[in-house]
Parts: C-alpha cells; structure tokens; sequence
C-alpha cells in the first residue's frame, strides 16, 4: 500500500464528511460537512457537548466506521476508497488507540498486552521494545502484573505504551483521562503530550476537559454535529 498524493506534512484530512444513520423519525443527521487538515506531529482537539458527534468523528478519522459521505484519508491513503479490510490495514500501520476504558486484555500482563501489536505485525524484539515503552511510561516494575493488579491510572499508562509502541503516525484518544482521578489523568495528559513531542506522532483527541483541549494547538468544536465557526 503505497501513500497518496497528500502534501507529506498533512498525516490526517477529512473533505465534506457526514454521517447519516437511520432512525424512526427517518434519516438522523450526527454529522455534517466535516472538513479538517492535521499536519505530521499536531496537537488536536475534538470538544463539544453530549451527543454533538465527537466520537463518531474520531471513529470517521480513524476508519473504525464510513461515512455516509465525504473523504477521509491517513497519510496519503484515501480510507473511504478501501474494504473494511483495507481500512484494518491502513490501521494497522499507522494508528494507535487510547480508549476512556483502557480495552486491556484481561489475561495477558502489561508487557504481553503492549507486544500485542509488535507480534501482530511480526516485529523483532517485541518483549525488549515493549519493555522499553512501559519504562518511557515509569512502569518498568509492573511488566508481569496483570490489568486487575493495577490502578486505572496505571492501566491507563499501559493502554499508552501500547498505542505509541508501533510508532504510529497518528494516535486517537477518545476520553482519555474520562476515567481517572484529578491527579492520574493529570499524569496521563503530560504523557500523552511529551510522547507526542518526542515521537513526532499526531495526536487527535476528543475530550470535555476544556483544560486538557487548551493543551492542544488546535481545537475543533462541535455543536449538534457540525463544525463551530
């Protein structure tokens, strides 16, 4: 899979997109005419009230869902021309997560959850480089504990070393600190931050912690699913 024609410093682009879904009242409209370009290594935040299409967004940006209409494209590659294999490939590649609710796999440890994805794309080294990631998030001592054995701030982190440990070009984080205590999510939000910084990924995040979206560089609001002037 080759990148498209996308200007190398534009990672992420959204062109008129939107997002119609049934109802019984008839067609319900939760997003409209969405347009947005995010540069290689941006800081950009999704705000907006209950219900104002935010996830939705993120999940449109990410290839997790299609829009009704409109293009979205990941560096370069057009997610809105491929199969819903195609778009789990371009994922795959590119992408990392962090949910509100961390998505741990129960039975694995710190460290098996952040090999996942390294073994998944068959990397060398997935123990040591996973490893590294949960030391660069100061969880070097909880590698054999399990998700249960730790704090959800401590989930959290490992959730963290996950998402960045592929390297990805851009990470989405949906809520991130929507679980966790003042203090916790303050140590998640400096992580997120400084590991955008010093990885060069994008970072797109949907929050209702004006604090947290005044951290970001940019910030795109949403009002009962369309873009706030």
């Amino acid at each position: 899979m080759q990148d498209g024609s996308m200007d190398e410093k534009t990672v992420l682009e959204a062109r008129d997109v939107t997002k119609t879904v049934a109802s019984p009242e008839g067609p319900l409209t939760i997003l409209a005419d969405i347009s947005l370009r995010v540069r290689a290594g941006e800081t950009l935040a999704i705000v907006g009230a209950s219900g104002a299409g935010k996830s939705t967004l993120l999940s449109l940006l990410a290839g997790l869902d299609s829009p009704s209409s409109g293009r979205v494209s990941i560096a370069g590659v057009d997610l809105t021309a491929l199969s819903e294999d195609g778009r789990a490939a371009v994922r795959g590649k590119y992408v990392g997560f962090v949910f509100q609710s961390f998505h741990l796999i129960p039975s694995l440890t710190a460290l098996e959850n952040v090999m996942l994805p390294l073994e998944l794309a068959n990397s060398a080294d997935a123990r040591a480089t996973a490893a590294a990631a949960l030391g660069d998030v100061g969880l070097s001592a909880r590698l054999a504990h399990y998700p249960k054995q730790l704090s959800g701030g401590e989930q959290q982190r490992v959730a963290i070393a996950r998402a960045f440990v592929t390297r990805p070009r851009v990470l989405f984080a949906d809520e991130p600190t929507g679980n966790l205590d003042t203090a916790s999510g303050q140590r998640v939000a400096d992580l997120l931050f400084e590991l955008n910084r010093s990885t060069g990924s994008t970072l797109v995040l949907v929050t209702h912690d004006r604090g947290l979206a005044a951290r970001c560089g940019r910030t795109l609001e949403l009002d009962a699913g369309r873009a706030v002037p």
